[in-house]
């Protein structure tokens, strides 16, 4: 499922990043690699999206939150 379907407060695991490579590399630079695991911090339905990884907290536009695919 889309990152943007996890509520505030769960924990999840990335399992991959459906966009081109650009998107992908600069994910990967803030530590959003396949097999990272995430916490949700804020997901209110509107604004930023707000995610917790490898010890920092990362914040995401909707649409990029979008393409990353969890379990």
């Amino acid at each position: 499922m889309p990152l943007t379907m996890v509520q505030s407060g769960r924990k999840v695991r990335l399992i991959a990043v459906e966009a081109g490579r650009g998107l992908q590399a600069r994910l990967a630079a803030m530590g959003l690699v396949p097999g990272a695991e995430i916490q949700v911090i804020r997901n209110s339905g509107h604004g930023p999206f707000v995610i917790a990884v490898k010890g920092s907290r990362v914040m995401l536009g909707r649409g990029m939150a979008h393409k990353i695919i969890v379990a």
